[in-house]
């Protein structure tokens, strides 16, 4: 992907685009490449780096929800497993089968947890991954030595899958450039334009370089996330608002905290909610939270609050438990929930992950709730909706067997130049090519966007990144044709992110 290549695309206003999707996290580049693979001429436009807000911030799960099948949301965890299955199949490269274990801590829980879970295999169906297995408490101890087994009575090894979020998103802005869509970061969407009364296009404006570009569409797509009510509030100012926001975070620890290669899953604490603990890229990644009423914005914070209850959580199921000294990164992501109707606040765990199509009467069309996994699902509605509503050509939905876009620059880097081949810090699994390639094939604009996105530097370990942020830095400005006083405000962004 070329930035450059693909603001020449929106440059002549005269040019009317079949669908103009406005965000560019996993629902707003699923409904491009469901729009593009149907033929449609397609842009979208992100006001910062694609998955900077919810998507790259989940607990990095694409599975059916066990919690969702606790509250007996059947079609929710059906249509989540045949979702699963088909981007393990589409995105290998990218999706990997991750082996669960349920502890159990009163006599009969073994039985129940592993009941729920045999059910959990069959509405998989032919799309599942290995079956749900009962534990016996020596089994449980030799997968997981540091947990706590006082009165430790067995435990439920079952299946889903893990990904990495902010690299899936990338892999569907390529997706959907292959189709030939256009897709540009950076691009914020400053008004709607209207001719009796329906939305006709809208103008945004270049965040990096000021400029502005008016933009003519048949239908007009509102795939914002948490920002969802104020685009919609772009086309009518009157417009209530429905997305309930919910914060959740992260804490990452060493992985001698788990060490295995299981994932942990507690399925109720003592106010309801549901914790993973999940070894991710070397590191044991431990969420999440539920907290309601955060302000949105694009960087949430995390409460110190949230991240005590992490601690405090962790400590009661590990013999060896962390301290705050330990905590290594956090972060922080707002759930764009959908509000039901005629309320506002509450137990924000309590609210439905099912998506929700709206279209107003100037026929903005928004999609807001769902969740990860069932991305590709949510945007087949998205477009049906959009070729109905712009009466554009009817082509049926090629997704579901659409291979994901594979990335093949970073190995080639390093092999070509020998100091690229280098790891970019000892805390990393990740090469200094991969700086590069994220600056030359990715759209990464700033430094932010290759140690938070395209790689996960600032995700996993913040000391370490603010150790690498220099030369990650220079290699970007080389790649970029940037100078030291970019470099230097670079770093300096880069060092209040990792403040505690």
């Amino acid at each position: 992907m070329n930035r450059e290549k693909m603001l020449s695309q929106i440059e002549d206003s005269s040019i009317k685009w079949d669908i103009v999707i406005i965000g560019g996290g996993a629902t707003g580049l699923g409904c491009a490449v469901d729009a593009a693979a149907r033929g449609l001429r397609t842009l979208l436009l992100e006001q910062g780096d694609f998955s900077q807000g919810t998507s790259s911030r989940s607990t990095k799960l694409i599975h059916g929800g066990v919690r969702y099948l606790q509250q007996g949301d059947i079609p929710m965890v059906r249509d989540s497993l045949r979702e699963r299955g088909h981007l393990l199949k589409n995105a290998p490269h990218l999706v990997n089968p991750l082996p669960f274990v349920i502890p159990a801590y009163r006599w009969y829980e073994p039985y129940y947890y592993t009941f729920g879970m045999k059910a959990y295999d069959m509405l998989s169906g032919k799309l599942g991954i290995d079956p749900s297995l009962l534990l016996s408490r020596d089994d449980v101890i030799e997968k997981f030595p540091n947990l706590k087994n006082d009165g430790l009575t067995g435990g439920t090894l079952y299946w889903d899958a893990q990904f990495d979020d902010a690299r899936m998103v990338v892999a569907l802005a390529r997706t959907a450039a292959n189709e030939n869509a256009c897709v540009l970061n950076y691009l914020k969407v400053d008004s709607l334009q209207k001719e009796n009364d329906q939305i006709t296009g809208l103008v945004a404006t270049d965040q990096l370089s000021g400029s502005e570009y008016t933009i003519n569409a048949k239908a007009v797509i509102n795939a914002t996330g948490i920002f969802a009510d104020s685009i919609r509030q772009l086309d009518d100012d009157k417009a209530s608002e429905i997305i309930e926001p919910s914060q959740g975070i992260h804490i990452i620890l060493d992985a001698s905290f788990l060490s295995t290669d299981h994932a942990i899953m507690i399925p109720k604490t003592d106010d309801g909610r549901v914790l993973f603990a999940i070894p991710w890229h070397g590191h044991l990644m431990f969420g999440t939270t539920d907290t309601p009423d955060v302000p949105i914005e694009l960087e949430p914070k995390p409460l110190e609050e949230e991240i005590e209850y992490l601690i405090e959580h962790a400590g009661r199921y590990l013999q060896k438990a962390p301290t705050r000294a330990d905590v290594l990164s956090v972060f922080a992501g707002i759930r764009p929930l959908v509000r039901p109707a005629h309320t506002k606040g509450g137990a924000t765990s309590k609210i439905s992950r099912d998506h929700h199509i709206d279209v107003s009467a100037a026929g903005l069309i928004t999609i807001v709730g769902g969740k990860w996994t069932t991305y590709r699902h949510m945007a087949e509605d998205t477009i049906d909706q959009a070729i109905k509503s712009a009466s554009l050509p009817a082509k049926a939905c090629p997704t579901l067997d659409l291979e994901i876009h594979r990335s093949a620059e970073r190995e080639p880097l390093a092999q070509e130049h020998a100091e690229l081949n280098e790891v970019l810090h000892p805390e990393f699994e990740y090469k200094k090519a991969a700086i590069v390639a994220a600056a030359r094939h990715e759209m990464a604009q700033t430094l932010d966007d290759a140690l938070s996105r395209r790689t996960r530097c600032l995700l996993l370990n913040k000391k370490a990144t603010l150790e690498a942020a220099p030369e990650a830095a220079r290699l970007m400005a080389e790649e970029l044709g940037k100078d030291q006083v970019w470099i230097d405000e670079q770093i300096t962004l880069i060092s209040k992110s990792c403040k505690p």
